[in-house]
């Protein structure tokens, strides 16, 4: 099992805690972005930068995952390719996507997108807070403890 991060909005944060957790279980964790992105020296922490366009990050992750892999990000539609090919997909949140929640999740998001492409302001999401990064770290070590 590998940790995957799609690491261009991920907040740092959520990074710091993921370098942590690669380093305590021992985990391959990557980090793909399209920027270069600064990591800790570790065996066990790598980093990906691909060319710059739309979604060619998130086509590197799905290239590349296996089965079982988990996947850290807030892109909605890589969390369905990703739960599709047998991963686990767990937003900067905390939230799991699933089987179960996803066609709601990418609904919703198709559903506001047609609103912001009509004009209507949607606002955006919530500040990220400490609530958010308990949230996180509460849920990949619940993960990590059964996976890794």
């Amino acid at each position: 099992m590998q940790i995957w991060v799609d690491a261009d909005a991920c907040p740092n944060v959520i990074k710091e805690i993921l370098f942590r957790a690669a380093k305590r279980v021992e985990i391959k964790t990557t980090l793909v972005a399209n920027q270069e992105l600064q990591i800790p020296a570790s065996p066990y922490i790598d980093a990906v930068q691909v060319r710059s366009g739309l979604d060619v990050a998130d086509g590197y992750i799905v290239q590349h995952l296996q089965a079982e892999d988990l996947v850290i990000t807030a892109d909605i539609p890589l969390a369905a390719e990703v739960i599709e090919k047998g991963g686990y997909a767990l937003n900067p949140r905390g939230e799991f996507y699933s089987k179960s929640n996803i066609r709601e999740r990418l609904s919703l998001r198709n559903f506001m997108e047609q609103l912001r492409n009509s004009g209507v302001e949607t606002g955006g999401p919530a500040a990220f807070n400490q609530r958010d990064r308990e949230a996180f770290a509460n849920q990949l070590d619940r993960f990590l403890v059964k996976h890794a």
